[in-house]
């Protein structure tokens, strides 16, 4: 209900005339993961939640094990019995006697509630701890599933970002070349430009309005995967209410975000919670070697109607001692082992990919920043060269190949000013995910 009231609340109805109306959903990226982190967003994150469920379920099957079974039952029956059939047959030294080889019919009513009770089974103990880590397991899992759909609806949200900048650079570049058309057209018609320069210009009109088109078009496709990424529908129109910019992070040092991230990546706890339950079974499984002690007890009334039924009970205690079952403990018992060590080696596997995640972003945010400042650099030379070729064109001083030349260099210098914007910050979201922290880098 939340997300809905989200989604109302930022959704505007944009149409022109009789056109197919558009819905306008203005979105930043705070908001984009808030909606994606809700059960009607992403359906990772609800199947994530079906998951705790499920694991809250078998913890408490586990620990039914520990309570009383309680049961009632009543019987009504009419029957005859072959005394025969049960070796009842003795000769009587009387004529005219003989054993009765059947007895009946008669009616039989029992009504009685019984209770059986485990006192004391190890086996049984070590299968509860382990679905009581398997229920952290999958709390831990749930968490690293929010942190993965705030990583990948953060990463479509700086692609649509990047889409946007690269569109304005297109409409820019539009927008130069249509200038350069016009002082073409003014200097030919003043006598001082010739029909080649202004052909020249035409032509480069013409291919940045191409590249304008599979901007548009490219703008598009960012806007419908990055609601595909949300969970939301199809039919509305993104609007991101950010900007691609480069603001300086201070990063600390790479030994506190190692230390960070072993603390803190929820990957890592629903893995170590994992062998933890690994262990746990296997050792639940060795105990079964051990006695295991039990109680029942039953109390009701017999007889062949309920008036005059006769009340009896049953009590009892019962100890088992496994001997032999042909081998199937000890296969079970090594085939557990085998799964706990498993869990092992995906755990000190996934010790060293969360290392080698905050090293790798440690490197890229340090390099893409470099990226930056020399591509913010490039952008203000490659403006100062389109000016001084303008100046000089008009001047008369040379011809528009130098302007068209400058003109191809800025618009290489603002691409590689939107790619290094984009490669910085997509490193910040590298090391936010790495250390575990994506939510909060998201909600910054």
């Amino acid at each position: 209900m939340r997300t809905l009231l989200l989604i109302c609340t930022s959704l505007t109805v944009v149409g022109q005339g009789d056109g197919p109306v558009q819905r306008s959903l203005p979105l930043s990226m705070k908001r984009a993961v808030e909606i994606a982190l809700t059960p009607e967003g992403s359906p990772r994150v609800s199947i994530a939640m079906e998951t705790i469920k499920q694991a809250e379920m078998r913890k408490a099957e586990s620990r039914a094990a520990f309570l009383p079974d309680i049961e009632a039952a009543i019987n009504d029956r009419r029957q005859t019995t072959n005394l025969h059939a049960f070796g009842l047959n003795f000769p009587i030294p009387i004529p005219g006697l003989a054993f009765p080889t059947t007895v009946g019919p008669f009616n039989v009513l029992d009504a009685r509630a019984t209770v059986s009770q485990t006192v004391f089974d190890f086996s049984t103990m070590k299968r509860y701890q382990s679905s009581k880590v398997s229920l952290d397991a999958a709390k831990d899992d749930f968490d690293a599933t929010k942190n993965q759909v705030s990583d990948q609806v953060a990463r479509a949200y700086l692609t649509t970002l990047r889409a946007d900048a690269a569109l304005e650079t297109a409409q820019a570049n539009v927008d130069l070349s249509q200038a350069l058309l016009t002082s073409a057209q003014n200097q030919k018609e003043a006598g001082t430009g010739t029909g080649i320069e202004v052909v020249r210009a035409q032509v480069q009109l013409a291919n940045d309005k191409q590249r304008l088109v599979v901007a548009e078009n490219d703008r598009r496709r960012a806007g419908l995967n990055l609601l595909r990424a949300i969970g939301l529908k199809l039919d509305a129109t993104v609007e991101a209410t950010d900007k691609l910019a480069y603001e300086a992070t201070d990063i600390g040092h790479i030994d506190a975000a190692l230390a960070d991230a072993r603390k803190t990546r929820a990957e890592l706890k629903a893995q170590q919670d994992r062998e933890s339950s690994a262990r746990l079974t296997s050792d639940s499984v060795k105990w079964e070697r051990l006695p295991s002690v039990g109680a029942s007890a039953d109390y009701g009334s017999i007889g062949s109607q309920i008036i005059g039924a006769m009340p009896t009970y049953t009590y009892g205690v019962s100890v088992r001692f496994p001997v032999f079952d042909g081998g199937r403990r000890d296969a079970r018992r090594i085939e557990s082992l085998s799964q706990y060590r498993q869990e092992q080696t995906r755990t000190r596997d996934l010790e060293q990919q969360v290392d080698l995640d905050v090293r790798l972003a440690f490197d890229s945010i340090h390099s893409a920043a470099t990226e930056v400042a020399a591509a913010q650099e490039g952008v203000q030379l490659a403006e100062q060269e389109v000016a001084q070729a303008r100046r000089r064109y008009e001047a008369g001083v040379t011809n528009s190949i130098e302007v068209t030349d400058a003109q191809t260099r800025l618009d290489r210098a603002r691409n590689n000013r939107i790619n290094a914007l984009y490669d910085y910050n997509v490193a910040r979201i590298d090391l936010a995910t790495a250390t575990g922290r994506i939510r909060e880098y998201v909600n910054q």
